[in-house]
Formats: C-alpha cells, sequence, structure tokens
C-alpha cells in the first residue's frame, strides 16, 4: 500500500467527535449511568470494534434485538445468553454481538440525552470510527395504517419546526435536528427489497409528553376538545409528519455534533387520528415491534456483506 492509499484510507475513517475540552483535564471518564469508566474498563479493547449501535426505549427489546441480529449474522448461538455490560446499574441495558451494540434510552427526551452523553463518550473513548446510530422504536402514526414503519426525514417539535431547544445556563440554545438523509434513503431501499411491509419517509415529531402534549384525550388532565386534537393532527399531517415519538429531536440533534451517521426507524401502533388507546391484539402489536428491527437488521447484514466483498 503506498502513501496515497494510507491518506486515502485515513480520510475515509469518520472518529466520534467530543466538543468538550474539559474532558482533558479527568484523569478517569466515570460513565455513570453505564456502571462504566476509563479508569476501570478497557474501553477501546471492549467496543473498539463497534460499527453499528442501534438504540431503544425498552431494556427487553434491546435485548430481544441483539439476540436477532447474532442469529441474523450467524456470529454466535442464537440460543446464547448475552450478558447485560451495564449490569451495575439498573438505568440503562447494553448488549453486543460483533460490531453491533445494543443500548436502551428509557422514555422521553431526558432519559435518551443523559444516555446519548455517556454513550457518545464511550465511543469516542474507545476509538470508534465510521459509526452508524439507529433509533429503533414504537410511534402513533397520523394518517398511515398501524403497522407501517416511518423512516425519518426530519424530527420537527411539537409546532412543527426542525429544531431542538435546551435551557443551559438560563439561555436557550437551539440544535439542528438534520438526519442523514442518504442513510435513511438506503434504508427506505432495504425495505423494499425486503418487501414485507410498508414503509415510508416522512417527518417525526417529538413532543416533550405522551398524553397532553400528543393531543391525547385520555390523560388524567385535557383541556381541548375533539374537534381542537383533530385540527392539531391535521396540521402536523399538512406539515408532513407522519407519525410522534418522544425521543427523535434530542437524538438527531446529538448524532449531528457529534458527527455521528444517525436514522430513526419507527413502526406505528395505530393512527391518532381515528383514537388514542391501542385496539389490537398482543400479538399483533407484537409483530409490529419486530419490524424495525427486523428493516435494520437487513440493513445490517447487507452492509457488512458489502464490506467483506470489497475486502
Amino acid at each position: 500500500m503506498d502513501s496515497k492509499d494510507v491518506k486515502q484510507d485515513a480520510s475515509c475513517c469518520s472518529p466520534v467527535c467530543v466538543h468538550n475540552p474539559h474532558l482533558d483535564a479527568l484523569k478517569d471518564d466515570v460513565l455513570y449511568h453505564f456502571s462504566l469508566g476509563t479508569g476501570t474498563h478497557d474501553l477501546p479493547a471492549m467496543f473498539g470494534d463497534v460499527k453499528f449501535v442501534c438504540v431503544g426505549g425498552s431494556p427487553w427489546r434491546m435485548k430481544s434485538f441483539i439476540e436477532y441480529i447474532a442469529a441474523e449474522l450467524s456470529m454466535e448461538d442464537p440460543k446464547a445468553e448475552y450478558p447485560n455490560i451495564c449490569a451495575g446499574t439498573d438505568r440503562y441495558a447494553m448488549y453486543k454481538v460483533g460490531p453491533v451494540l445494543s443500548v436502551s434510552h428509557g422514555m422521553g427526551i431526558p432519559s435518551i440525552a443523559i444516555m446519548l452523553h455517556e454513550l457518545i463518550k464511550l465511543l469516542h473513548h474507545a476509538h470508534c470510527t465510521d459509526v452508524t446510530i439507529i433509533r429503533i422504536g414504537t410511534s402513533g402514526g397520523i394518517g398511515l395504517e398501524p403497522g407501517t414503519v416511518v423512516v425519518t426525514k426530519q424530527s420537527v417539535d411539537a409546532t412543527f419546526l426542525p429544531k431542538f431547544e435546551q435551557v443551559i445556563l438560563g439561555k436557550t440554545v437551539v440544535r439542528n435536528t438534520d438526519l442523514d438523509q442518504s442513510l435513511a434513503e438506503e434504508l427506505l431501499q432495504c425495505s423494499k427489497e425486503l418487501s414485507q411491509f410498508e414503509t415510508v419517509l416522512g417527518n417525526t415529531m417529538c413532543t416533550l409528553d405522551f398524553y397532553e402534549g400528543q393531543a391525547r384525550l385520555d390523560g388524567a388532565f385535557c383541556s381541548y376538545t375533539e374537534n381542537d386534537k383533530q385540527d392539531y393532527l391535521n396540521k402536523a399531517k399538512e406539515a408532513r409528519v407522519c407519525n410522534i415519538e418522544m425521543e427523535s429531536s434530542v437524538f438527531a440533534a446529538m448524532c449531528k455534533l457529534s458527527g455521528l451517521r444517525a436514522a430513526v426507524v419507527c413502526v406505528t401502533l395505530l393512527d391518532r387520528l381515528k383514537g388514542d388507546q391501542l385496539s389490537s391484539s398482543h400479538e399483533v402489536l407484537h409483530s409490529y415491534q419486530q419490524r424495525p428491527q427486523i428493516l435494520v437488521g437487513s440493513y445490517i447484514k447487507k452492509q457488512l456483506k458489502a464490506k467483506a466483498a470489497h475486502k
């Protein structure tokens, strides 16, 4: 390999960036909510080969995903036990097989933001490069049949604007919520090749709450009418919002800041224009929840196969 090839290979490696000069002054960086740290664990040895990170709300769902992906990639015995790397804490769960890391993030913006701070630092300390991160989850659809998978084009707030706002030192900081468009298109193409379920590309509305924030009529408090709800959801539909969840905005903002190639893939469990509560059977809902992992699993398998073919 000549110097030109070396230079080209180096330029293709995209590191995971942190933007915090204070980290350099830390003797040990404790990733408290993961029960991991630079002084207690060899993070490069444990995670240095990670190329794909999948995150989702439920610890059970993320364990299910790692079992599924292990079987898909034929990397390990699908009946094997996969230990929770974060067993020292009950905040999050983390599982790994080969280059795939699966992490739970809890529910809502605060929970996923805490997890992402520590995940981004973990990937940075482990010297990971060219990492793709995908959130898989469930959502409420707007004008879509239950079971439809939505690949997020752009995350918008409850006023349909593509931004994430956070108050830092008493001042409102606005961050961009753009996601990787080429990754979204690749996932959409992958779904077409699978041809197992309907998949669409559209905007995702990220809210601060499951009930009033999503115009539900079945919370403990409600100060608006059915007509008010329908008007709001139809305005969301006009803004090309396809689904509603509670994590995509901060996920998009933080991944963009850290240089991570990111996507959001969520299945819709109901059409919010037709109701607020789930009416499908447990079996049907379970089959719906498997769809994002089937799509993302297929994408990862395809990427690893392509990479192996180029070696």
